[in-house]
């Protein structure tokens, strides 16, 4: 079999666990799918006569594409933040339910504190903690030491792992909010109006709607009705810890879009503050919670 030939019946064998790559590393099924087809341009390229473990090799020219990607996004995320400019979602031709149902197999918690890491440290928690790449061969994609690799995998962990089990008043907290996403998820609206307190206040800033100036919603029904009318994001939504607290989380597009943080007053929500303004998005600490 020609060369080319074969490398391409090699990348069709492999291309699940590519595709998997892409998207653990990226968030996104439309970015994943790209990062694969420039993945096999560079390869068709490629001179592939000394490759004796094409799964693996496959594996690392898919990665350093998702970490140039990554790193690509970085500086955007930096530009947009000096221009105090609010990104906008690319449309990409990705079957809405097909990116639901895989961002739940791995765990849509999982994707998007993923999100906050830094590319290094996600290249290198994903490839080592997630598809058992070795350090040594991890290293030189960020021209690292393996010692220094496996010290960014060890942080980024810590970050994955975020906290036990809640426990006493942390554990009531946790069931409401659980409550709260799966009526918002579900449209049960009486369900919703159940877990707020009637003098409950909503923030939403800015970027949530988006409106020129932040948004103050009182009272519980017309903050069940502004919860009712974004379904289609509560479906991208998972339970996190902010800041150590219980909270709630949104992806879109394989980026973290839109916190909810939440105030009790015992078993009931008295105020929900909606962060989307990027600059305040990335002061918070976001960590999978767990129970």
């Amino acid at each position: 079999m020609p060369e080319q030939d074969w490398m391409a019946a090699q990348f069709e064998e492999h291309r699940p666990r590519l595709r998997a790559v892409a998207h653990r590393m990226l968030g996104s099924l439309g970015e994943a799918d790209d990062a694969l087809q420039d993945a096999w341009l560079r390869i068709d390229r490629a001179d592939t006569s000394g490759v004796e473990n094409p799964g693996g090799w496959l594996t690392t020219v898919v990665a350093r594409v998702c970490l140039n990607l990554l790193r690509a996004r970085e500086a955007r995320r930096e530009d947009e933040l000096a221009a105090d400019r609010i990104p906008a979602a690319a449309a990409r031709a990705v079957d809405p339910e097909e990116e639901v149902l895989l961002a739940d197999s791995v765990g849509l918690a999982l994707l998007i504190v993923l999100d906050t890491l830094a590319p290094a440290e996600r290249l290198a928690f994903v490839l080592h903690d997630m598809f058992q790449v070795p350090f040594d061969e991890i290293a030189p994609m960020i021209d690292k030491t393996p010692a220094a690799t496996r010290q960014l995998a060890s942080r980024a962990r810590r970050r994955v792992k975020g906290a036990p089990a809640p426990t006493g008043d942390a554990s009531r907290r946790h069931r409401v909010v659980h409550a709260y996403l799966a009526a918002t998820r579900g449209g049960d609206f009486d369900a919703l109006l159940a877990l707020l307190h009637p003098h409950v206040v909503l923030h939403a800033d800015r970027a949530v709607v988006p409106t020129p100036e932040p948004v103050l919603v009182r009272g519980a029904r017309p903050v069940a009705e502004g919860a009712m009318a974004s379904l289609g994001r509560a479906r991208s939504a998972a339970l996190v810890l902010i800041d150590g607290e219980v909270g709630m989380a949104m992806l879109e597009e394989g980026r973290l879009r839109v916190l909810l943080r939440f105030a009790f007053d015992a078993d009931l929500i008295r105020e929900i503050d909606v962060v989307a303004e990027p600059d305040r998005l990335r002061k918070v600490q976001v960590a999978v919670a767990e129970g």
